[in-house]
Formats: C-alpha cells, sequence, structure tokens
C-alpha cells in the first residue's frame, strides 16, 4: 500500500485558526466584561483602567495607555464600536497581515492616548478627565483606508447611500466634534485626531513604499 505521512504534524491552536481582528473584538468583549465588574466593586478601580492625564503626568498608572483601549463606558460604546471594527478591521487585517495589523492597531491606540494626555496638559481643566475605548485604534484604522482606498465606498450611520471613504472618514471626526460640542457629550476627539493621525501617516508611508500594490488594492476597493 503507498502512500505519504506526516510525521508529528503541527496542530494549529485555536486562536490561531481566528483572525487578529476576532482575536481583538474577543479581548475587547472580554475586558469590558471585567473591568466593569470590577469598576462597580472596587473603589478608585478606574484609575488602573482607564487613562487620566492627572495620573499619566505624575507617572502613575502608565500602563493605561494599553488596557484603556480595551475599556468602553458603556453597552451601547461597545456595541458600536465592535460592530465598527467588525468590517473594516478584517478588511485592514486582509491587506496588512496578521502581526502587521496587530502592531498597527495597538500603535493607533497608544498614540490616541499621548494625543489625548497631551491635549490635557494644554487644557488644565480636561486633567482629571478619564478616556477610554477602541475608538482611537478604529480612528487608525480608517485614516489607513482613506489613503489606501479613498474610494471605497461605505455606510454611515442613518446614511442609507454609499459614501466615499475618502470623504466619510473626515465626515466622521467632524460629525463626532459638533456632537460633543453641541450636545455636550464627552467625546475623546483629540484621542480620535491621534489615531487618524497614526493611519495616514502609515498608510502614505505604505503608499510609497508599496506604490504598485497600493495602487492595484486602490482600484480593486474603489
Amino acid at each position: 500500500m503507498g502512500g505519504v505521512y506526516e510525521i508529528n504534524p503541527r496542530k494549529k491552536s485555536f486562536f490561531s485558526l481566528l483572525s487578529i481582528n476576532s482575536i481583538l473584538i474577543f479581548i475587547n468583549v472580554l475586558a469590558f466584561i471585567v473591568f466593569t465588574t470590577l469598576i462597580s466593586q472596587i473603589p478608585g478601580f478606574i484609575d488602573y483602567v482607564a487613562i487620566k492625564p492627572f495620573n499619566i503626568l505624575a507617572g502613575k498608572y502608565i500602563w493605561t495607555f494599553l488596557t484603556s483601549m480595551f475599556m468602553h463606558a458603556g453597552f451601547f460604546h461597545i456595541i458600536v464600536n465592535m460592530f465598527s471594527l467588525f468590517f473594516v478591521g478584517n478588511l485592514v487585517e486582509k491587506i496588512l497581515g496578521r502581526k502587521r495589523y496587530l502592531l498597527f492597531y495597538l500603535a493607533s491606540g497608544i498614540f490616541a492616548g499621548l494625543l489625548f494626555v497631551f491635549s490635557a496638559f494644554l487644557l488644565p481643566s480636561e486633567l482629571n478627565t478619564y478616556a477610554v475605548g477602541a475608538s482611537g485604534a478604529l480612528f487608525g484604522i480608517i485614516g489607513l483606508l482613506m489613503v489606501l482606498t479613498p474610494n471605497l465606498p461605505v455606510y454611515l450611520m442613518l446614511i442609507p447611500i454609499p459614501v466615499k471613504m475618502k470623504y466619510a472618514a473626515p465626515g466622521m471626526l467632524v460629525v463626532l466634534w459638533f456632537i460633543s460640542i453641541a450636545g455636550n457629550v464627552p467625546i475623546g476627539n483629540t484621542a480620535h485626531l491621534g489615531g487618524f493621525l497614526v493611519g495616514i501617516a502609515y498608510g502614505l508611508y505604505l503608499r510609497s513604499r508599496y506604490k504598485k500594490k497600493i495602487q492595484y488594492i486602490s482600484k480593486y476597493f474603489s
């Protein structure tokens, strides 16, 4: 009897079969449940999770640049962010690959936190404001897509017709900024801007480094 048999085949773990984006969504949801429970039970625990500029400038809780990315202010907050991340994140992961996507996601979120702290330093009244959410990293993804796939049609909330990414991306920033000012809603606009700038910068780098590939991607998703 003929045949080829593999000796000691490499077994893939469950998480290796999932996309990085799916894993990030899972971690966000799990962290939201755990952190929300601990915050409700332990006084002052929020300082260990959320970014607070006063704490950062005092050299405390530096790790919140990371933990705050996986915490959300409420059920509606995490639902909107994870729903958005599911759609745009999967696309960007296919373009960048697993490792690059993960590093880019984390870099966008961390820089978003840095800009939030810096803006609070300039406005002392904001020093004791907390910031949480994946929005900084999410806007990094949006900024990247605006550069790589400017003509990609996307659907925004309450708008039944597709809008090109090159218009939708900055439009979302402006609309959220307007809502926060007009409705006095606590939205981390500077954090959104920070992530957005990282996405644009990385997109410009990729476009200059891999010119032909990016041209193909741009045309494919037009």
